[in-house]
C-alpha cells in the first residue's frame, strides 16, 4: 500500500466522520421545536463563550484534525463511543444534556487546571 492510498483512506474516513456529524445534528434538530431550538442555543451559547476562554484555538485544531488523514475519525469515533456510553448512563438524555455535560467537564477541566 502506498502513501497515497493511506492518505486517501485517511480522508475518506474523516470525510465521513464529518458526515455522520452533520447527520446527528440535523437529526437531532428535526425532532424540535423552533423554541425549543432557541432556548437550547442561548444555554449552548452561553457555555461555549466559557469553553473559549479556556480552549480559544480549539476551533482551529478541530479544522486541522480534519485534514490530517485519520485523525477526525478516531477523535469522532471516540466522542461516538463516549456519547453511547453517556446515554448508555442516562436513559432518557438528549444530545443537548450530553454537549452540556460535555462543555461543563471541559470547563471544569480547565478551571482545575489553572488552580
Amino acid at each position: 500500500m502506498s502513501y497515497e492510498e493511506i492518505f486517501g483512506y485517511g480522508w475518506s474516513l474523516n470525510f465521513l466522520m464529518f458526515i455522520l456529524n452533520v447527520y446527528i445534528g440535523i437529526k437531532s434538530m428535526n425532532t424540535k421545536t423552533k423554541e425549543q431550538l432557541l432556548y437550547e442555543n442561548k444555554i449552548l451559547s452561553r457555555l461555549k463563550n466559557e469553553f473559549d476562554k479556556y480552549y480559544p484555538y480549539r476551533k482551529y485544531e478541530t479544522i486541522i484534525s480534519y485534514l490530517i488523514p485519520f485523525t477526525a475519525f478516531f477523535r469522532v469515533s471516540f466522542r461516538l463511543f463516549e456519547m453511547t456510553m453517556f446515554f448508555n448512563k442516562n436513559r432518557s438524555a438528549k444530545l443537548f444534556d450530553y454537549m452540556i455535560f460535555k462543555y461543563q467537564s471541559d470547563i471544569k477541566l480547565a478551571k482545575n487546571r489553572i488552580k
